[in-house]
């Protein structure tokens, strides 16, 4: 069985990060499939370049690879990376979250990440899963969804109810 939209969030414990302390803001859990390589590294910066952006939306953002600490610590070191990284190296995170699949490359066939975000609310539920991603204007697109649903909130004295009032009247 997958995850889908709505779902309780699998909580992410490891030493150094729990997933359950960020209820109260968004998680954007990005999955990639090795440090500092040329896709996990772009994908990386996107996301480093936007990190203001979306602490500004109250979303933490954390990278999950396979990879040991070690290598984590020095690719997040050399690109500046702001955020948590969080090694996976049983890959039983991806596992839980169903990005851990079946992939081919060169006529070879191997398990392995399927570079992947995941959305989580700040309810712990799935607010919105980007499967296959494309590297490339990424992280916009993630900044873009956070901002709708924000925006789609409606908290009181923000203008939302108010036009929504006025259309009904």
């Amino acid at each position: 069985m997958s995850l889908q939209t709505g779902d309780r969030a699998p909580e992410i414990r490891t030493e150094s990060f729990q997933l359950s302390k960020l209820r109260g803001k968004y998680a954007v859990l990005f999955f990639f499939p090795k440090a500092d390589t040329p896709g996990c590294t772009r994908e990386s910066c996107e996301f480093r370049d936007s990190s203001k952006k979306f602490a500004k939306l109250n979303a933490e953002i954390v990278g999950l690879s396979p990879d040991k600490n070690e290598a984590q610590e020095k690719f997040a070191a050399k690109y500046g990376l702001p955020y948590t990284l969080v090694p996976d190296p049983d890959h039983s995170i991806a596992e839980a979250y169903g990005v851990w699949k079946e992939k081919k490359n060169y006529g070879r066939t191997y398990m392995g990440i399927e570079r992947t975000t995941v959305v989580v609310d700040p309810q712990g539920k799935i607010a919105k899963i980007f499967p296959k991603v494309k590297v490339d204007g990424h992280a916009e697109k993630v900044l873009a969804f956070i901002a709708a649903a924000e925006g789609a909130k409606g908290e009181p004295g923000d203008g939302a109810l108010t036009a929504k009032k006025s259309r009904v009247g």
